[in-house]
């Protein structure tokens, strides 16, 4: 007799990168329609750049930005146990994207809303300003990032050993048009020797 086991996927992902927050809408609507679970990680865009010399000074700046939520996000989980990390993605994501009020400088309003949001102190935004955080973070970041290449960013997915980049995708597809998105990525991810589908994007992220 053969048993259904739920499939686990780990899903890495910065709140500040738009298209990681299309895939990760895409994936809360795969659990709707696929026996899988997702757990979630953070990674950072910063620390993914840091020291790239070749990157424009005006995106080395935002970067700088960038530190404050993931560090936030890497101190409630601590503080709190992994399963804030994605109501709390939600919140901030939503703002930041949905909202279209950015990041800002990391640790303003954007944030503090998003803490309040879903109940957890006020005080974690100490968390922005510090480098305490920051080997817990790298840790998180490279648990996921060491899986798939530096020369990618986010998100990745890991599922059952098979680690991807994407899918880079917009608008977020729903219900079984979300659930079989899942089954073809799933599908060329495990074949071995598989590396990568591209081609080049026409559109801008479709917030809905």
């Amino acid at each position: 007799m053969m048993v259904n086991m739920t499939a686990s996927a780990d899903f890495w992902f910065d709140p500040a990168c738009p298209w990681a927050w299309m895939t990760s809408r895409w994936m809360l609507e795969v659990e709707q329609v696929r026996d899988v679970k997702t757990t979630w990680h953070v990674m950072s865009l910063a620390v993914l750049n840091d020291r790239r010399d070749e990157l424009d000074e005006k995106y080395k700046a935002n970067l700088r930005n960038l530190w404050g939520p993931v560090r936030v996000l890497i101190a409630a989980e601590q503080a709190h146990g992994n399963d804030v990390l994605l109501p709390l993605y939600t919140a901030l994501g939503t703002r930041i994207h949905v909202d279209g009020r950015g990041v800002g400088d990391g640790k303003g309003d954007v944030v503090k809303e998003a803490l309040a949001e879903v109940g957890l102190p006020a005080s974690l935004i100490e968390a922005a300003d510090t480098d305490r955080y920051d080997d817990a973070l790298k840790k998180s970041h490279h648990a996921g990032m060491d899986q798939v290449g530096m020369e990618v960013g986010t998100p990745v997915i890991s599922v059952e050993g098979t680690a991807f980049f994407g899918p880079v995708v917009t608008p977020a597809p729903k219900g079984e048009a979300a659930g079989k998105l899942w089954d073809g990525v799933r599908l060329v991810a495990g074949t071995e020797g598989f590396f990568e589908i591209k081609r080049t994007r026409d559109r801008g992220p479709i917030f809905d």
